[in-house]
C-alpha cells in the first residue's frame, strides 16, 4: 500500500490525516496482543536479586505496615529512591494479593503507555502512519521490552518521562490550540513530577536540560513562553512535594542523605561499585536498537532534519536521545538501566527514517536483524559452554535452547523482512520485523529463569518453609538475601552485614547489625533453650562458623548461599 506523501513546511502543521493501515483490525489485534502478551510475560519468572527482589520487598513491607511515608527494607530506614514504585506495589498487593506478577505490574503498565504515548505523539505532530511505526518499534525493542519485564525503577522513570516527551511534542507543534497547548502542557507537567516521584530530580533534570539545548541549538526562545510555567509549577509541587515534605518532618535525616549523597556525590564521585567506561552505555545502546539497529545512522539523520522559524520536533527528539546517553555516560555511577528514557525519542527518529520511504535504510535494517540472530543462534552454544558470567554451567546450558529460538526468529524475521523490503512492502516489512523482534526479546528474557531462579535461591524455599514457624529467630549472616526475603515474608536479623543499610542502620542502630560473636552467643543460647533459630549464611561465613564450632544443622544449601539450623532435628510448626 502506498500514501501520499505531503511535504513539511516551515511553521505549517506536519500532521496528515491518511489511514496508517488498511486494516484497523489488525491494528486492533496487534494492540490487544502485545497488551495480552506482555501482561501474562510477567509472572513467568522469579524476581531476580538484587533489584527486582529490593524493590518488591520495599512495596510488601509497606503494604504490610500502612506505613506509606517512611520506606522501609528488612524492617530498616531504606530513603535511596523516592515511594512511587513502593506505592504502585503495595497497591497491587492489596488488590492482587503479595506475588511475582503483582511486584512486576506496575513496569509493565509503564511500558504499555510509554508505548501508547509515543505513538499518539507521533500521530498527532506527524503523520499517523509515523504514529503507528513509532508505535511498532517501541514495543518490540529489546531494551525497553525488556525493561518493562523487571521490577526495577528505570521503566516506572522511563514511562512517565515518555508521557512528558509526548507532552511537549503535541503541545508545542505549530498546529496546537491554546487549549490544547496548555491541557498538553500540564500532562507533561504531571508525568516529570511523577517521575520525580519514581527516581529522583533526575526526572526533572532530564527533560529540563533538553528544553534548554534545545532551545540554544534551534534559537527558539519563545518556546519558553509557551511552557505554562505558573500553572505548570503549581501542578509539579502539588504532586512531587507532599511526599518530600512529609517524609522530612517525620526523618529529618532523608533530605541530605537523598538529595546529596544519593544525587550529587553518585553523580560526581566514584566508589559507588557502579563504575563504567566512557562507552558502557554506547555498547549496551547497540543491542538494545536490536531490531531496529541497521536505521540507527538513518534515525539520526531524521532528527537532524531542520525547519527554520518553527517549534522542530525532530531536533528536540535527537537532543533528547543524545543527552540521555551523554549525562550518563559522564556519571559516575552506571547501570544498564539507566538509559531507558531514551528509547521513546529513539522511537520516534526511527518512524520518521522508515516513513521517509527509501529502501536502502530497510534492507540495511532486515539485513543487521537476520546477522545478529545468525550470531545469536551460533554464538549461543559457544559461550554459554564456557561458563562465564558466574553462573553455574548447567543452568548457562538449560538458558542456550533459549537464546538458539530467540537467533532463529530473528534470523528468520530478518530474511523475510529483507525480501519484503526488496520488494517494496513497506508496511509488511516493518511488522515483520516488529512482530520478530517482539517475540525474540520475550524469549530471551523468560528463558533467563533458569538463571535466575539460581540467583534468587528459590529451590530452597521449600526446605527454609518447613522449618519456619512464626517464632523461629531468621538471621542473615555475611549476606541480605534480597528475594529470599520477600518469598519468605519476613524480614532477617542481619549479621556481620551493613552495605545498603549502613544509612538506615546508623539512624536506628537497635536494628542491627549483630556481630559475629553476639550471634554465635544468642544461636548457642536459643539452642540450649529449645528455641529456633534459622540462619541463611554466605559460603565464605559458613566456613568461618565450621571452623568455630559452632554447632549446626544444614538445611540446605546451593552455590551462593547454605541455609543452617540450631537444632539438631526440625521443629514442626
Amino acid at each position: 500500500m502506498t500514501l501520499d506523501r505531503v511535504q513539511e513546511k516551515p511553521c505549517q502543521s506536519v500532521t496528515r490525516g491518511a489511514a496508517p493501515h488498511p486494516s484497523s483490525t489488525l491494528l486492533w489485534v496487534l494492540l490487544g496482543a502485545f497488551v495480552a502478551v506482555t501482561l501474562c510475560a510477567l509472572g513467568v519468572r522469579t524476581l531476580v536479586p538484587p533489584d527486582e527482589g529490593r524493590y518488591a520487598e520495599i512495596g510488601r513491607e509497606m503494604f504490610v505496615s500502612g506505613d506509606w511515608i517512611t520506606t522501609r527494607l528488612n524492617g530498616i530506614k531504606y530513603f535511596e529512591k523516592p515511594p512511587l514504585q513502593a506505592w504502585m506495589n503495595a497497591l497491587t498487593f492489596s488488590l492482587f494479593g503479595v506475588g511475582e506478577w503483582q511486584a512486576r505490574l506496575w513496569t509493565g503498565v509503564c511500558g504499555i503507555v510509554g508505548v501508547l504515548m509515543t505513538a499518539w505523539a507521533g500521530r498527532v505532530v506527524f503523520s499517523a502512519r509515523v504514529g503507528l511505526f513509532a508505535g511498532l518499534v517501541l514495543a518490540s525493542s529489546l531494551y525497553w521490552l525488556a525493561a518493562g519485564q523487571i521490577n526495577s525503577l528505570d521503566m516506572g522513570l522511563s514511562g512517565m518521562l515518555s508521557m512528558c516527551l509526548a507532552g511537549v511534542l503535541v503541545a508545542q507543534r505549530d498546529a496546537a490550540g491554546a487549549g490544547q497547548r496548555r491541557a498538553w502542557m500540564l500532562v507533561a507537567w504531571a508525568a516529570m513530577a511523577l517521575a520525580v516521584l519514581s527516581k529522583g530530580l533526575v526526572g526533572v533534570v532530564l527533560p529540563g536540560a533538553v528544553l534548554a539545548i534545545y532551545s540554544a541549538v534551534a534559537r527558539d526562545w519563545r518556546i519558553w513562553t509557551r511552557l505554562h510555567l505558573p500553572q505548570g509549577l503549581l501542578l509539579f509541587a502539588a504532586i512531587a512535594a507532599p511526599w518530600f515534605v512529609l517524609v522530612a518532618q517525620r526523618n529529618p535525616e532523608q533530605p541530605y542523605f537523598f538529595f546529596i549523597h544519593e544525587h550529587l556525590d553518585r553523580f560526581l564521585r566514584p566508589g559507588h561499585q557502579r563504575e563504567g567506561a566512557w562507552y558502557y552505555f554506547i555498547v549496551l545502546l547497540l543491542p538494545g536498537l536490536l531490531p531496529w539497529l541497521g536505521l540507527l545512522p538513518h534515525s539520526l539523520a531524521a532528527g537532524a532534519k531542520r525547519m527554520p522559524g518553527c517549534f522542530q520536533p525532530r531536533l528536540l527528539l535527537l537532543v533528547w536521545a543524545a543527552f540521555v546517553l551523554v549525562f550518563f555516560s559522564l556519571s559516575h555511577s552506571k547501570l544498564p538501566g539507566y538509559i531507558v528514557p531514551l528509547f521513546p525519542a529513539m522511537a520516534l527518529l526511527t518512524a520518521l527514517c522508515l516513513d521517509a520511504g527509501g529502501r536502502r535504510p530497510q534492507l540495511a535494517a532486515a539485513a543487521v536483524l537476520a546477522v545478529a540472530g545468525a550470531l545469536l543462534a551460533a554464538a549461543a552454544p559457544v559461550v554459554l559452554a564456557t561458563g562465564g558470567g558466574g553462573a553455574a554451567p548447567h543452568n548457562l546450558r538449560l538458558y542456550q535452547p533459549w537464546l538458539m529460538l530467540a537467533g532463529g526468529i530473528m534470523l528468520a524475521g530478518g530474511c523475510v523482512a529483507w525480501r519484503q523490503a526488496a520488494r517494496g512492502l513497506r508496511d509488511r516489512m516493518v511488522l515483520t520485523m516488529a512482530v520478530a523482534g517482539f517475540l525474540a526479546t520475550h524469549l530471551i528474557v523468560a528463558g533467563f529463569e533458569v538463571y535466575g531462579k539460581e540467583r534468587a535461591g528459590s529451590a530452597l524455599l521449600p526446605a527454609i518453609r518447613a522449618e519456619l514457624t512464626p517464632h523461629t529467630r531468621l538471621y542473615a549472616v555475611g549476606r541480605y538475601e534480597q528475594s529470599l526475603t520477600f518469598y519468605l515474608g519476613r524480614p532477617a536479623m542481619l549479621v556481620d552485614y551493613r552495605d545498603e543499610f549502613a544509612f538506615g542502620l546508623a539512624q536506628e542502630p537497635q536494628r542491627g547489625p549483630y556481630s559475629l560473636d553476639r550471634f554465635v552467643a544468642e544461636w548457642q543460647r536459643d539452642a540450649a533453650a529449645g528455641v529456633s533459630s534459622l540462619a541463611i549464611a554466605s559460603p565464605a561465613s559458613y566456613a568461618v562458623l565450621r571452623q568455630r564450632g559452632v554447632p549446626m544443622r544444614l538445611v540446605a544449601r546451593d552455590r551462593r548461599r547454605i541455609v543452617i539450623a540450631n537444632l539438631s532435628t526440625q521443629v514442626r510448626p
